[in-house]
């Protein structure tokens, strides 16, 4: 059964075979004693495997690259990258590996990656290793994300290795199975032009178009095509984290992808209480990727990109850095847009109200709401109470009463769809204090509260009685939250 349902298995090797480049050939570490801790069945479903042979030792082998098909070719991808705005020439996947393209049951193309899969030629002083908390908080939120219709790159299964790795403890170290539309980056571009190879890089820009952006092939200039095509999925991304309180906090270049996809949920966190400084990374001392900041950060990342196309988009440097400008000015626009429209949503406006009645709707609530730091995500979902006239639920969250009751009054004039406020406004994200008792469970053993959590935040906009608990923002007992990035 299991040989069988092996031999159907094919990683093809698109990214080994075109890019040799930027594709070192190497092998997953041998894990001693590999356990599954939680498999993805319905995106494992949604890949063509099959769940029950992934859960057999053979497959749990395969997730974490130990047992792969004859033909695979696993490659560690070169990149570059701005770190904290510091230019690294050389990063690459230190600890990771692409097993190579999948197509899924819809017939597109989907990566399959490892993290925590040991040193790779890239790994600098690293160990190559990961541990359980890590990996796990990578599966939570990244399913969370895609839950609440966010893109995201998915996680398959998380699968402890039976070794225990140093931190500032021993540790028991994990591999994470990563699904991506790909994993090319902002960085990747920037390793192809510091190659001074132009053929590499006109040949990675051609692949990136077929792969995600496939209507700049058919305009006059397909690289400044290319190029407006990340730039709109970019904005509609960031749009999105900022409309749900996410903050990323390690929005490196090589952390961008050109799919428009979420990646690397290092020192990520969501907010409790709205505060546009809000900072999570223990390593963002200056709050360079704060909250606030990811927008223009987002910008900042996008002419690193701009930089790398712009002797394809055009030979004539003057020429080119026109067009390329030309083209980044349409991102704060469309950002604003995604952002503006995603918010009248959160508000239940009604289509086609006037902008010059929602825009104040909108900046008057959210100086109200930042000014008591009101739970970012249970008061917007308290609104849907409100608009059906309960409205002590969100009064309760706002110290200005008077400003807050004449603002209920004007909003609830403009008739606002209560159900349609539902659809967007979660009632379940990943809160950081359950996630880091998730983790800490975990680590000893026990997998009980992350499936609980994984079953109210995979769900995120129903409310279900018995999951009170996930509801609310963390106790004053937990104190300022910080993340470390594993490594």
């Amino acid at each position: 059964m299991s040989e069988i349902a092996h031999s159907t298995i094919a990683f093809e090797g698109h990214f080994a075979r075109d890019f040799p480049e930027m594709a070192i050939p190497w092998r997953a570490e041998e894990a001693p004693d590999p356990q599954l801790l939680v498999l993805n069945e319905a995106l494992a479903v949604e890949l063509g495997f099959d769940p029950g042979f992934l859960r057999s030792p053979e497959g749990v082998r395969l997730l974490i690259g130990n047992s792969l098909p004859e033909d695979a070719t696993p490659v560690a991808m070169a990149y570059s990258g701005h770190q904290f705005g510091w230019y690294s020439p050389r990063l690459g996947d230190g600890r990771a590996l692409l097993l190579g393209e999948i197509a899924g049951a819809d017939g597109k193309l989907r990566d399959v990656h490892l993290k925590g899969s040991g040193r790779t030629p890239f790994a600098r002083n690293g160990d190559g290793q990961a541990v359980v908390g890590p990996m796990l908080r990578e599966y939570i939120v990244s399913e969370a994300m895609h839950a609440l219709n966010i893109p995201t790159t998915r996680s398959l299964a998380v699968v402890a290795t039976g070794r225990p790795v140093q931190r500032e403890t021993l540790l028991p170290g994990a591999v994470l199975t990563r699904v991506a539309s790909s994993h090319l980056r902002v960085g990747s571009f920037q390793y192809a032009r510091a190659t001074n190879d132009m053929d590499l890089l006109r040949r990675l820009a051609d692949h990136a178009i077929e792969r995600h952006h496939p209507s700049a092939a058919g305009e006059v200039n397909r690289y400044l095509g290319l190029l407006k095509g990340v730039i709109a999925v970019q904005a509609k991304l960031v749009a999105h984290w900022m409309l749900v309180g996410f903050v990323h906090g390690v929005m490196n270049t090589d952390n961008m992808t050109v799919s428009g996809e979420t990646i690397d949920y290092g020192p990520c966190a969501f907010m409790d209480g709205f505060d546009p400084g809000a900072v999570y990374s223990s390593i963002d001392e200056t709050g360079r990727y704060a909250y606030r900041n990811q927008p223009l950060v987002a910008e900042w990342d996008l002419a690193r990109f701009a930089e790398s196309l712009a002797s394809l988009i055009q030979e004539d440097e003057e020429q080119a850095v026109a067009l390329a400008v030309e083209a980044l000015n349409g991102f704060r626009q469309q950002y604003s847009a995604a952002w503006f429209n995603g918010m009248k949503a959160k508000l239940g406006l009604p289509e086609g109200i006037d902008d010059g009645v929602a825009s104040p709707l909108v900046d008057d609530l959210l100086e109200l709401v930042q000014e008591s730091r009101a739970d970012y995500t249970s008061f917007f979902r308290s609104l849907g109470k409100a608009a059906r006239g309960e409205v002590e639920p969100p009064r309760g969250q706002i110290l200005d009463l008077a400003a807050f009751d004449a603002w209920l009054e004007r909003w609830r004039a403009v008739t606002p769809d209560a159900d349609a406020m539902d659809r967007v406004n979660p009632v379940y994200i990943p809160r950081n204090h359950l996630v880091e008792e998730a983790l800490s469970a975990a680590t000893e053993g026990n997998m009980v509260p992350t499936e609980q959590l994984l079953a109210a935040v995979t769900s995120p906009f129903s409310e279900r009685s018995g999951l009170e608990k996930f509801v609310g923002p963390a106790p004053e007992s937990f104190g300022p939250y910080r993340t470390f990035c594993g490594t």
